[in-house]
C-alpha cells in the first residue's frame, strides 16, 4: 500500500511515520503533487502555525490539489484544521474541504486543550471497532465547530468536532498516532478504507 504524509516543515511526521510502521507500512514523506496523487492515500498531519502551513503548500500547489483528490485523505489536528474554510489563527483561509471555521478557544488558564479526553457521537468507517466515550490525546488552542460533517465530538470548555468526513476527505482534531490502541485502531480503519 502506498501511503504520502503530506511534508510541510512543520509537525508530528515523525510520530505519524511510527505509528504506520507499527501497522506494517512504510510511508513516504513528500510535498511532490505528482507522488501525492498517485498515492493509494494521503495523510495531512498537523502540528504548526494555519497561515505558515496554508502559505507553504499554496506555493507548492498542493492546496489546489488537496481538494480535487479523489482517495481516502485523513487530516490529524492542524491538518482538520486547514481543511475546512477559515481559521481564526491569524485570520487565515484554508482550503474549503469542510464548510465551518475554525475558532479560538475562550481565553482561560486551560488553553491550550491539551491531554486525554473523550470522543462520543461515533460515526462511519473510521470508528469501527472504537467505543464511544474512549480516550484519545489532543494538543490545541483552535476548533472546529459542530456541524453537519461532524462525525465524533468532544467537550471541552465547549462541544467541538473531534472528527469529521465529507466524501474522501476524513479528519481528526487529536492525534491518532499518540492515542494508544484507539488511535492505533483508528489508524488502521483509515489503512482498510
Amino acid at each position: 500500500m502506498n501511503i504520502a504524509v503530506i511534508k510541510y516543515n512543520a509537525g508530528n511526521i515523525h510520530s505519524v511515520r511510527l505509528a504506520l510502521r507499527r501497522l506494517g507500512v512504510e510511508p513516504v514523506v513528500t510535498d511532490e503533487i505528482q507522488v501525492l496523487k498517485s498515492a493509494d492515500k494521503v495523510i495531512f498531519p498537523g502540528v504548526g502555525e494555519a497561515s505558515s502551513v496554508m502559505r507553504y503548500i499554496r506555493d507548492r500547489g498542493i492546496a489546489d490539489l488537496l481538494p480535487q483528490l479523489i482517495q481516502p485523505v485523513l487530516g490529524i489536528c492542524l491538518g482538520l484544521q486547514l481543511m475546512c474554510r477559515a481559521s481564526e489563527e491569524n485570520a487565515s483561509r484554508c482550503l474549503g474541504i469542510f464548510n465551518t471555521a475554525v475558532r479560538r478557544f475562550p481565553a482561560n488558564d486551560k488553553v491550550p486543550h491539551m491531554g486525554w479526553n473523550k470522543i462520543h457521537n461515533l460515526k462511519g468507517d473510521l470508528f469501527r471497532n472504537v467505543q464511544s466515550a474512549a480516550f484519545v490525546y489532543f494538543v490545541h488552542s483552535y476548533y472546529a465547530e459542530l456541524n453537519p460533517l461532524t462525525v465524533a465530538t468532544t467537550d471541552y470548555i465547549l462541544p467541538f468536532s473531534a472528527a469529521m468526513q465529507r466524501d474522501n476527505f476524513y479528519a481528526v482534531q487529536f492525534h491518532p498516532e499518540k492515542s494508544g490502541a484507539v488511535g492505533e485502531q483508528i489508524l488502521r480503519n483509515f489503512l482498510a478504507l
